[in-house]
């Protein structure tokens, strides 16, 4: 049956000439299974900065304070990202991709197996603490390293119609690794007793996401590494252009995409981390409850992120990351009501949420990515996405949970309309910029 839906896709896809044709199902394999593996390593850690690291790390300051501490270090990791990418470039085009591809999933999964065995505050004392801050800037280092090229080649030799369909693939494996990390906090949660999961039980999701990587590894390895997708790449010009280069020739571009993403990744830690961070702050549910529902809630994510591919090809990308920055303007004024209110408004916001994220963010990546001359799309989209985040999600369970104590949950009202707005802005200035030319 698999063999068959891919010859299907296959017949469907675009063959560049000299070589044999491009496999789009194994391609959405690799895309889907890579970026699930990124997904569930942030997750894991942004999810043990609410239920772990407080008193694993931080002892010493409120529960409040140490998850703050926790989001601030949580943060690092974007704002080491576009770095990574700049770093592993330069590697891919001296030693090629299979280096490039090898070193980064490497130290990815080096970092994040070595905050699993990293003792806590009562045992190294401040050293702990900057331990964890080196494992996940060099997680983010990673990252932006991991970037290979599958889903700007899947995008490319795709028919034109279904441009829009093949990008969303790539962007299922957030809501799959949100779903994996979920499920296995939940069931340590509900398997061993409180003791047992702050000493050690917690230590088990940092140990999965390193096996994972392993799998995802030689997964991706075994794609880019033959001939067809490498003559691929090289046909359809994927080159590992500088990011002075880029910056010089592309800023513009680069930023303009960034920005154009900024409603979906700002929603991104607003649905999925800062949840789970006021109702354990408040005690308004247990933790066990609010996880369930946020599996559910990436079952609704998947599911939207999948209808974004057949919305986007009917109506078209841009008015669909346009008239979902609107919605998620729309929705960010019920927050305050919603997450003061009771578990079931809780609920709501979070099913809501992933609802509406599904297909914002399965179209926002690559929104103006098409303003790339070829040479340029490989960097560019891997500098876009690095922004995006930076500039959207880094700092989003930090902001929204420190001003939400301070000043209310209307600060994360006016973050997530300060995203929609910047959006609708970036695309309407492409939009003019694209009418000039």
């Amino acid at each position: 049956m698999a063999s068959t839906t891919n010859s299907s896709l296959a017949a469907d896809m675009q063959t560049p000439a000299g070589h044999s044709p491009v496999a789009p199902g194994e391609i959405a394999i690799g895309v889907v299974i890579g970026r699930a593996s990124e997904h569930f390593d942030f997750f894991v850690f942004g999810m043990a900065c609410v239920l772990v690291f407080p008193s694993v790390f931080f002892p010493f300051a409120s529960t409040l304070e140490g998850m703050l501490y926790g989001f601030a270090i949580f943060s690092m990791a974007f704002v080491a990202r576009p770095f990574g990418t700049a770093l592993f470039m330069n590697i891919q085009r001296r030693w090629g991709r299979s280096v490039k591809l090898s070193t980064s999933l490497f130290l990815l999964g080096t970092a994040t197996a070595g905050i699993a065995f990293l003792p806590g505050y009562d045992s190294l004392g401040g050293t702990s603490i900057f331990f964890l801050a080196i494992f996940r800037i060099l997680q983010g280092f990673a990252l932006g390293g991991s970037w290979d090229g599958l889903p700007s080649l899947l995008v490319l030799n795709a028919p034109r119609a279904k441009r829009s369909w093949y990008a969303m693939i790539g962007q299922l494996g957030a809501p799959i690794g949100f779903l994996i990390a979920n499920l296995l906090f939940f069931y340590l949660i509900r398997s061993v007793s409180a003791e047992d999961f702050q000493a050690w039980a917690w230590r088990y999701p940092f140990f999965v996401a390193f096996a994972i990587n392993v799998v995802a590894l030689f997964a991706r390895l075994r794609l880019v590494l033959t001939e067809e997708y490498t003559a691929a790449l090289e046909e359809s010009e994927l080159e590992p252009i500088s990011t002075s280069e880029m910056l010089e020739k592309q800023g513009p571009n680069i930023f303009l995409g960034a920005f154009a993403a900024l409603a979906s990744y700002a929603l991104f830690h607003i649905v999925t981390i800062f949840p789970l961070s006021w109702i354990s702050l408040s005690e308004s549910q247990l933790i066990g409850n609010v996880l369930i529902v946020q599996v559910f809630g990436a079952c609704i994510g998947i599911i939207a992120t999948v209808a974004s591919g057949i919305i986007a090809d009917r109506i078209g990308k841009r008015t669909t990351v346009s008239l979902m920055a609107v919605l998620i303007g729309i929705f960010a004024l019920f927050t305050p009501m919603l997450m003061s209110g009771s578990p079931a408004m809780q609920d709501t916001f979070i099913l809501v949420g992933f609802a509406l994220l599904g297909v914002s963010y399965g179209q926002a990546s690559g929104t103006l990515t098409a303003n790339f001359e070829r040479r340029f799309r490989y960097a560019g989209a891997a500098l876009t996405s690095d922004f995006a985040w930076l500039f959207g999600a880094a700092f989003a369970p930090l902001i929204a949970l420190g001003l939400s104590v301070h000043f209310g949950l209307m600060a994360v009202s006016l973050y997530l309309i300060s995203g929609a707005l910047c959006t609708l802005l970036a695309l309407r200035i492409s939009k003019h910029m694209e009418a000039a030319d």
